[in-house]
């Protein structure tokens, strides 16, 4: 019972501090004529203290209005600004919040591009630091919301409707495209995975509104993240030493990424109450894949933020065992028959063995001639099985070795 009088009085108490804004608004419209408070108007009633979530006419009222009046973008930057760092209560700051995204999300490309400048000039802040961080999952969330939005003002709206990162000229132009883009990425993906909140969605629609926007962006920018990696492993061969080295890092953090991003759309589709969700099947990038790389191509690295996301995985496999697996076909069959939840791996797809029937030419003499080695890899020494190659014996193929699990 208390609870409920304290929400009532919460309420009260907001409707009161609305009115007076809104009233002091009226007062300089009076004076002004420029048409400015209609626009603080509209940031008031469209985050009122109420529990209801955003009304869309008050997000387009804004639009229309910002629209009509040249140099009220700042204007606009600044009162939700104000109205972000003036209010104490939970549900006005994440209201706000959510009014930025829906503005950033809604607008044309001209307006987002000034609403960022505001941003940069520091005239729009988005800071919740004045909220203290407790046990309260609502609070929390609202600070990681925050840290996302920051994100997110790094990135643009293209003609494609697709999200893609800020880019300089020169960065655009650079040759090492895929070096650049698929870390911004992957930092857009961090922030969408520690902004998700399963504490009481199903009982918060103000959350779970802000989950929803979050997620279809995360969408897309997931799409970008995938052309990236296979990007990346596909000139991997070609890199110098040390773009190999910085490509497993990359590679070590997708790999932890994909797995985490699709436990949390398996959880999305259990507690986000939006039909309307289209989610794309994430490629599960494993750790043998990575460290197959590795030990391939002598990329090794310790870095000590990368670790497995399951405690099963057991010792390092070798290369060969990570080849089988890649190449053998039988092994989709039994992926089918097991847990369909579960998605492909990124390269399982893609890779193929081929055998060529041309003879072998090792490097010493003993081995030069045909036909004079008639068993089995095992039976070779030791420095000659490790050379990738087959061996023939009267035209018949006995074996063949293949350390590169990602070539064809």
């Amino acid at each position: 019972m208390g609870v409920d009088i304290q929400g009532k009085l919460r309420l009260a108490l907001g409707s009161v501090k609305d009115h007076a804004t809104i009233g002091k608004a009226i007062i300089l419209h009076n004076h002004d004529g420029k048409g400015f408070s209609d626009i603080e108007i509209a940031v008031v009633r469209a985050t009122g203290h109420d529990y209801g979530p955003i009304d869309d006419k008050y997000m387009h009222e804004i639009l229309f209005l910002v629209t009509n009046s040249p140099g009220s973008i700042s204007f606009l930057a600044e009162r939700i600004s104000r109205r972000l760092v003036k209010t104490r209560d939970r549900l006005v700051a994440l209201k706000t919040l959510l009014l930025i995204h829906r503005l950033l999300r809604g607008g044309n490309r001209y307006f987002e591009q000034q609403l960022r400048n505001a941003h940069v000039s520091g005239h729009l802040q988005l800071s919740t630091r004045w909220f203290i961080t407790n046990s309260d999952p609502s609070v929390c969330f609202l600070h990681k919301y925050a840290a996302y939005l920051e994100e997110r003002m790094g990135w643009v709206i293209n003609q494609a409707g697709k999200l893609e990162p800020v880019m300089s000229t020169f960065e655009e132009k650079s040759m090492d495209m895929v070096f650049r883009k698929l870390p911004r990425c992957q930092g857009f993906i961090d922030k969408v995975l520690k902004s998700s909140t399963f504490d009481f969605l199903p009982s918060d629609n103000l959350i779970q509104a802000a989950m929803i926007n979050t997620l279809k962006e995360s969408f897309q920018v997931y799409m970008a993240f995938s052309e990236g990696v296979a990007a990346l492993v596909n000139m991997f061969f070609d890199l110098a030493r040390p773009a190999r080295s910085l490509a497993c890092e990359i590679l070590k953090r997708a790999s932890t990424q994909s797995q985490e991003l699709h436990h949390l759309y398996e959880k999305c589709k259990r507690f986000i109450e939006n039909k309307n969700l289209e989610y794309p099947s994430v490629q599960i990038i494993t750790v043998e894949h990575v460290l197959a790389l590795e030990q391939c191509l002598g990329c090794t690295s310790t870095s000590s933020y990368w670790r497995p996301m399951s405690s099963k995985i057991g010792p390092t496999p070798s290369i060969l065992n990570c080849l089988t697996r890649l190449t053998d076909k039988g092994g989709e069959k039994d992926e089918q028959k097991g847990d369909d939840s579960m998605p492909s791996t990124l390269f399982s797809c893609t890779l193929e063995t081929k055998i060529s029937k041309v003879w072998v030419v090792f490097e010493d003499e003993e081995f030069n001639k045909p036909g004079l080695f008639s068993g089995t890899v095992s039976d070779l020494p030791v420095h000659h099985q490790s050379t990738s190659g087959i061996v023939v014996n009267g035209g018949e193929i006995t074996t063949t070795c293949n350390l590169n699990p990602f070539a064809t």
